[in-house]
């Protein structure tokens, strides 16, 4: 194996399984330390910082001789769970590929950004390379958004699997709650109860509506038109009673220009519209967890040296591009910190069987690397 090789089948054999998705799993703990040793055996200055209690961001930096600008390369250690999975966290290598959780999403693009760093840290550049290996992308981000609070950088390139294209721009999301509220009584008394699920309904009707008219809106000219669509519904309180509350949960996925109270405002209008109708008609809507979407500033410094970097080591590469998911990347772009995109090809997050192809990380570091020789003068 090579070294980058190596290096990912040492992450993949290490669970790091976020406990806010599985309850009572292993955390970023035991990585994050294997992390913390290999950065400063390889000769770079490492900071352990604990965002939550055994779960903390490894940052290592390999400083350079001053005067240039600085690079971020950013990955998360934190995987999803393994339900269905047949040995995890013992990685296997078949046809060019290494199998196991974590694997693609994304040890493999922190394992390209630990060597690029470690090779950064012998050429004597003018700027610093700092590595961030943070823990909770899965669930709520928190571990870039701590990075963002506390490091300054002139770019960043998040090594999220993108199968080696460019990534310039990504939605964001917001998730809510509307609550729909009746009054029980008994199901033989249906002069004293108002059926808070039936209330629902209408807000159901509207917010289909609303998806409708996302879907032939505005497009994005590299993320398409924002969507929105039901997630979760709960109810009533037994078979025989009329229902006093409603719970439904609610994402909607944002584009550039567009935030969480914009999302609250759609769904408030179609609840204002039912009460104005209905004078029984009684609800709430609470904005949730927000993630903002990320688009990388026309003309960024980061875009052309990545752009550059990849065609020289791959030969050519694809105009940059968005995706549809969210990622860590957003924290950082808030931040002032020019951001892109740029990773290894694969299959399987969060899915039974997940893969990394060995090359395309070999790649990455090649890609990251060069970034930083010409990035960092």
């Amino acid at each position: 194996m090579t070294r980058v090789e190596q290096l990912l089948a040492d992450l993949v054999a290490i669970d790091s399984t976020n406990p806010d998705l599985v309850p009572g799993a292993a955390g970023e703990g035991a990585v994050a330390a294997f992390i913390a040793n290999w950065l400063t055996a390889a000769g770079l200055e490492v900071h352990v910082e604990e965002v939550q209690p055994g779960r903390p961001n490894i940052i290592g930096i390999a400083r350079g001789q001053g005067g240039g600008r600085t690079l971020l390369l950013n990955g998360h250690i934190d995987t999803v769970g393994v339900t269905g999975m047949t040995a995890p966290h013992t990685p296997q290598v078949r046809d060019g590929r290494l199998y196991g959780r974590g694997a693609y999403d994304m040890k493999g693009g922190v394992a390209a950004c630990m060597v690029a760093a470690a090779e950064a840290a012998t050429l004597g550049l003018r700027g610093d390379v700092i590595v961030t290996a943070v823990m909770d992308e899965e669930y709520a981000g928190l571990g870039t958004l701590s990075v963002a609070e506390r490091t300054r950088a002139d770019g960043a390139i998040v090594a999220e699997p993108t199968e080696l294209d460019l990534v310039v721009a990504h939605r964001g999301f917001a998730w809510l709650e509307v609550e729909t509220r009746g009054v029980a009584a008994h199901g033989s008394r249906p002069h004293l109860g108002v059926d808070a699920i039936v209330k629902m309904g209408g807000v159901l009707a509207g917010l289909d509506r609303l998806s409708r008219d996302l879907a032939g809106g505005p497009a994005h000219p590299l993320l398409g038109p924002a969507s929105v669509h039901a997630s979760l519904i709960s109810g009533g309180q037994e078979l025989s009673s009329y229902p006093e509350r409603c719970l439904l949960s609610v994402e909607r996925r944002t584009l550039p220009g567009e935030t969480g109270a914009t999302a609250a405002a759609e769904l408030q209008a179609i609840v204002d519209a039912l009460a104005a109708a209905d004078p029984a008609f009684r609800a709430e809507v609470r904005l949730g967890l927000e993630r903002a979407p990320m688009e990388t500033p026309a003309g960024a410094a980061i875009t052309a040296a990545l752009q550059a970097a990849a065609t020289a080591v791959l030969g050519s590469v694809r105009a940059p591009m968005g995706v549809s998911f969210w990622t860590d990347a957003a924290s950082l772009h808030a931040a002032g910190i020019p951001t892109a995109l740029f990773g290894p090809a694969g299959a399987g997050a969060h899915a039974v069987e997940e893969w990394v192809d060995l090359a395309s990380v070999r790649a990455c570091a090649e890609v990251y690397l060069a970034v930083a020789r010409a990035f960092c003068q």
